[in-house]
């Protein structure tokens, strides 16, 4: 069972996700946070596997609250996903920084919210679309990023090359490994070995090289 915090400064939103969660046969709300401050207390008290946490609130905002609970040793394995109406690119930069693990807008249909829970749950990285397209656009543009170039792909196999599009298009492991008739433990050894042979640090530089070296275009 996936346990959920939910933390946002209105009561009708809480409740709203709270109801939602709690329609999920493997998933369970275990308390609301109004404030930062809360969140950090009850995922403290709570170890939730994943808090969906807003980022504008009263106290402490969802960014603040997000470095602290994946900074403190006791709630280290607790997984932040971000969801707002605000999709800025400061914000995600920020709410990435402190450790957030996925990213999502409001707007999100429930069933994609349920699922990206279940991807966040289960150590993968999220973000929404229009946010992954912005973020590899901005990195894109910095220099001395690490970010792979094309001439790095030379070293890797032709199924690597497959899982790596994608990657940048945003799949899952567990859609990976259906898309390409693969079982899970092969799709995840598939980004491990691309990790390495990249040099990338984590899942969204994975992103970035599929991006840069032409694999995907943001039209996709």
């Amino acid at each position: 069972m996936i346990r959920v915090l939910v933390a946002d400064d209105q009561a009708l939103v809480r409740g709203s996700f709270r109801l939602l969660v709690d329609t999920a046969a493997d998933l369970v709300s275990v308390g609301e946070a109004a404030t930062g401050t809360e969140a950090v207390t009850l995922a403290g008290q709570e170890r939730p596997d994943v808090v969906l946490m807003d980022i504008r609130m009263p106290d402490l905002d969802g960014i603040e609250a997000t470095r602290q609970i994946c900074a403190d040793p006791a709630t280290a394995a607790v997984r932040v996903l971000i969801l707002t109406t605000f999709d800025a690119d400061e914000y995600v930069f920020a709410a990435l920084h402190a450790g957030a693990s996925g990213f999502l807008l409001k707007d999100t249909r429930p069933s994609d919210l349920l699922t990206g829970i279940r991807v966040v749950a289960a150590g993968e990285s999220l973000l929404a679309p229009g946010v992954t397209r912005r973020l590899i656009e901005e990195f894109t543009r910095r220099p001395g990023t690490g970010v792979p170039r094309a001439a790095a792909l030379a070293d890797t196999t032709e199924r690597e090359r497959e899982v790596l599009t994608l990657v940048g298009r945003g799949r899952s492991n567990q859609e990976i490994a259906g898309d390409l008739h693969i079982t899970l433990s092969t799709a995840k050894t598939h980004v491990g070995r691309l990790l390495m042979k990249l040099g990338a640090r984590d899942r969204a530089q994975l992103v970035i090289a599929a991006y840069d070296a032409g694999l995907v275009r943001p039209a996709s």
